[in-house]
Parts: C-alpha cells; sequence; structure tokens
C-alpha cells in the first residue's frame, strides 16, 4: 500500500501566475518602465495641437507642468512656441509564423511627426519623426493575457514618447532679445576761460614847448 505522504501535492494555481507576474515585471523594467527626471524647458508657454483625449498629449502636459517653469495654453494666442502634430500612429504587424502558418509573434509599432514653431510662425524644430517599435510572442490559448500585454506595451512606447519629445524640446533654445544700443553721450570740450585784456598804459603827456 502507497504512503500518502509520500504522494506529491498539487500545484497551487496561485503559483504559477507568479512566473507570469514576473516575467511582465522585469520586461517592463527592460523597457525603460521607471520615473523620469521633469524637463528643464527654454521658453515660459506652450500650445499643443493634440486632440483633447489624447493619451499622449496629456501625459506630455502633465510633464511638462511638472517641469515647473513652462505652462500648456489651451490656445495658441499668447503662447511662446507651438508643438505641432503632423501624424501619429500605431501599427501591429505579423513578425513571424508558426507551423501552421498562424501569427506567433508581431511587431507594434509607434510613430510621430512633429514640428515646434515660435510666435512668428519661425521654425524652431523642423517636422521630426520618432519611431518606437516592440515585439511581442502570440499564442492563441493565452489570448487575454497577451491582449493585457499589448496594452501594457504600448503604454510603456507612450511614456518612452514623452521623455524623447521633452529631450528635443529642451534642446531648443531660444533667441535672445536684441538690446538696443546705446551710444555714450557727447561731453561738450570746456570753453576755455576769457583772457582779461590788457589795457596799454597811456602815453605821456608831451612838455609844453618854452
Amino acid at each position: 500500500m502507497l504512503n500518502r505522504m509520500s504522494l506529491p501535492m498539487p500545484v497551487s494555481r496561485n503559483w504559477l501566475r507568479w512566473p507570469v507576474v514576473l516575467l511582465i515585471s522585469a520586461m517592463l523594467c527592460a523597457c525603460g518602465f521607471h520615473l523620469r527626471g521633469s524637463a528643464n524647458l527654454a521658453f515660459s508657454s506652450i500650445y499643443m495641437t493634440f486632440a483633447p483625449t489624447s493619451p499622449l498629449g496629456i501625459e506630455l502636459k502633465r510633464n511638462i507642468i511638472a517641469s515647473g517653469n513652462t505652462k500648456v495654453l489651451p490656445k495658441a494666442d499668447g503662447a511662446e512656441v507651438t508643438l505641432g502634430v503632423l501624424s501619429e500612429t500605431r501599427e501591429k504587424v505579423i513578425l513571424t509564423l508558426n507551423s501552421s502558418g498562424r501569427p506567433s509573434e508581431y511587431m507594434l509599432y509607434y510613430r510621430l511627426t512633429f514640428q515646434v514653431t515660435d510666435a512668428q510662425g519661425k521654425q524652431l524644430l523642423a517636422p521630426t519623426l520618432i519611431t518606437l517599435k516592440r515585439d511581442i510572442s502570440y499564442n492563441s490559448s493565452q489570448e487575454l493575457s497577451k491582449d493585457a500585454e499589448e496594452v501594457l506595451l504600448y503604454r510603456d512606447m507612450q511614456s518612452d514618447m514623452v521623455q524623447q519629445i521633452l529631450r528635443r524640446l529642451a534642446a531648443i533654445k531660444m533667441a535672445q532679445p536684441t538690446q538696443p544700443e546705446t551710444t555714450p553721450s557727447t561731453v561738450p570740450a570746456a570753453t576755455p576761460a576769457a583772457t582779461p585784456a590788457v589795457t596799454p598804459p597811456a602815453a605821456p603827456a608831451a612838455a609844453p614847448a618854452k
């Protein structure tokens, strides 16, 4: 008869979840998911053309306000610089196929093109394209967990995009206002004091004739 105490104990499913949690945590740390420092921007106000509900625009606005020296204005009037969004796209591309011809790995792309101009419309930063990408494996038996992983990867790329935008904004140097050139005042030369006229002595009177 087998000793029941020698039989292996069933493994709790809660323990099976920990490797997955640790794997996602390690992946996020490797992707740079941590607190970053605020940027030091050379301008005092900025207007951005993101949609009001854009997650990227909301996170970028929060980081700029956290810098403490730059305001984000709701309109272009009065803004020292304007960040114009030219395009913002997300793309999911099949990277590899399994033996059955089904996708087994995807590549996630996040692209943003933007430019920066001053209040006079002068270009401070030419149209710039930032492209981020992450690869993700796919398994139909783990569809829910893979969907959650995809959301986390896009969120991480969004935070990375914000930091890259801030670095480019921090590199912008604003032109200093030119001070009017001052001409030294001309001090009139001192007029020499007039020399008093010397009156020659009068000639002696002629003696009368004898």
